[in-house]
């Protein structure tokens, strides 16, 4: 521990922060303190993520400071020029009252220690969804092996350099400071256009749609992206389109949660006899979808959202390129912790499909060497209801998301088509995908190491489960330990990823199941899937296995693992 650091927390540049721990010292709560002061935040998924709050392992006014200096150091190493390309900054509505943090606080501080070392910055002057804000210098999530020389410099730079970090202010009166929000804005919905392939059949739809955008960013950027695609804007949650830090109408944040979750939106939706429902998380790089047909709601997963936007990039692409042979240059990519429908359409009508890992980091890494080789990247997701179509930003993106879906549903219902019937014909010529994905809460890591460990030596030492759910298994891919019985030299193709867990079984009936810890949050994640011709007793069996996978592998109640519930 930096015992130098240790004591910023306890200047009167933190008074909020301050009596969060001198709380939790009046209290003795000496577990608390640990997991807050002895350790520090690491790359997940998609970032440095962690809680609001005080705390070396939080995020506060000092680790985002200490993390900017970090990234400036590094910077400096990989680009000289780096004081001539500056630093985009933006931010959403996330923040916690009792720390005094705000998404909007730590951006300006963030650019208070870039200023002061004479970077340009480029700052949002109001909050923006995750998709504005560009990352590493080809655009996507930064990865390996950034994410590590990042944390490196990040540990030699923990003394705040100067008064002048501290300084919120500073953004607000610096000439190297600029605002890019109404250019990048423009040329994002300039750019929008090149998904929107129906104009005239959109302003003349009958449908009518609801949005809520979390309490989060959303509604004003997808209310622009409507008219960009000719349509009248969505009908907006009143309660949740104002931005909320508490979230106050949610019991949880997340539209990933389904139903539970969007029972405002779609109490509105049948007040105004609103179709389709779409919902955007607080960031607005995520989007769900439902839909009402028959007096019942259907809520899409994200596996079912992809077969549907595969379906329709690729279906408009082939409008305007009749040739075979134009699709050698397409792919499509998904993680692979996703449906394998987009495989089915690869297999089928002849471009090229890939998995990454999982996190949209590694789609955006992968799209940026597509593009370098001449090819398209026509469509990307991961099951977690994140979507990219189009190449438009190396990342998921919620906004343009929600207006291609609404036009897809105007398409299909000039031809007397929902979505969920077409979701069926789809199947029904690629074949029925059928899958469950769910998640454990485990607060323990050590529980989860032993968990995993038990795995790997299941029928002895080094000897992974021969069964599940009363099914051979076929092949085990582990990329924590690189290790993939299915190829020759068991090396796993993809990436080595030892500071996450992650093991898949390839059964002898047909189900592909992953387990995994989230690189976000205290989860351990299981998907499993089953693709068959027709979809007589594909539930039943992909039920019975999932629950194999969770009962025999995780043993939820022996390790005091928190099933999910909304």
């Amino acid at each position: 521990m930096n015992f130098q650091s240790l004591h910023t927390f306890f200047t009167p540049q933190n008074p909020q922060t301050r009596a969060q721990l001198e709380a939790l010292l009046a209290s003795r709560r000496l577990d608390e303190l640990r997991s807050r002061l002895c350790s520090r935040m690491s790359f997940g998924t998609a970032g440095l993520r962690a809680p609001m709050g005080a705390g070396f392992s939080r995020i506060n006014d000092l680790t985002v400071i200490q993390s900017t200096q970090g990234l400036y150091s590094y910077l400096c190493r990989c680009f000289p020029d780096v004081s001539s390309r500056g630093l985009v900054v933006g931010f959403d509505t996330r923040g916690q009252e009792e720390s005094g943090c705000s998404s909007q606080r730590l951006a300006r501080l963030t650019a208070a220690v870039m200023l002061s070392k004479d970077i340009p910055v480029r700052l949002f002057s109001s909050y923006v969804p995750t998709p504005y804000v560009v990352y590493w210098c080809n655009g996507a999530q930064i990865s390996s092996p950034h994410d590590k020389e990042i944390l490196r410099s990040i540990e030699e730079q923990l003394e705040p350099w100067s008064a002048s970090c501290w300084e919120e202010e500073l953004a607000g009166h610096c000439s190297l400071r600029t605002d890019p929000l109404q250019e990048v804005n423009s040329s994002y919905m300039e750019e929008l256009n090149s998904l929107c392939f129906h104009r005239d059949l959109n302003a003349s739809s009958p449908l009518k749609f609801v949005h809520s955008s979390f309490h989060g960013v959303g509604h004003v950027f997808v209310q622009q992206a409507f008219r960009t695609f000719g349509f009248a804007p969505p009908i907006p949650v009143p309660e949740q389109r104002d931005p909320d830090p508490n979230f106050s109408s949610v019991r949880c944040p997340n539209p990933e949660e389904g139903e539970a979750v969007l029972e405002l939106s779609l109490r509105l939706a049948e007040r105004e006899n609103a179709t389709v429902v779409l919902a955007t998380d607080p960031d607005a790089d995520r989007l769900a979808v439902a839909e009402q047909s028959g007096g019942c709601w259907k809520v899409f997963s994200g596996n079912e959202l992809a077969a549907l936007l595969g379906w329709w990039m690729f279906f408009n692409w082939r409008e305007s390129h009749p040739e075979p042979a134009d699709a050698q240059s397409v792919y499509m990519l998904a993680t692979t912790v996703s449906s394998k429908i987009l495989q089915a359409f690869a297999r089928i009508e002849g471009f090229h499909f890939e998995e990454t890992l999982p996190g949209f980091k590694w789609i955006g890494k992968r799209m940026h060497e597509l593009a370098k080789t001449g090819n398209l990247m026509l469509f990307a997701f991961e099951e977690s209801i994140g979507f990219l179509c189009g190449s438009l930003v190396p990342d998921k993106d919620g906004v343009s998301a929600a207006a291609v879906v609404a036009e897809l549903a105007a398409y299909l219902h000039s031809r007397n088509l929902t979505l969920n019937q077409q979701l069926h014909n789809i199947y029904q010529t690629y074949g029925y995908h059928v899958s469950k994905t769910s998640y454990v809460i485990c607060n323990d890591p050590p529980t989860i190491q032993k968990i995993f460990s038990r795995i790997r030596n299941f029928d002895g030492e080094g000897s992974y489960p021969k069964t599940c759910g009363g099914h051979n298994v076929l092949h085990v891919r582990d990329v924590t330990t690189g290790y993939d019985s299915s190829q020759p030299d068991h090396r796993s193709v993809l990436p080595v990823t030892k500071s996450s867990q992650m093991i898949t079984f390839t059964l002898q009936n047909g189900v592909v199941a992953t387990l995994r810890t989230s690189g976000t949050e205290p989860k351990i994640k299981y998907y499993s899937e089953l693709c068959a011709a027709d979809m007589a007793g594909l539930q039943e069996e992909l039920q019975s296995v999932t629950q194999a996978l969770l009962d025999d592998f995780l043993e939820p109640d022996r390790n005091n693992l928190i099933r999910r519930f909304v």
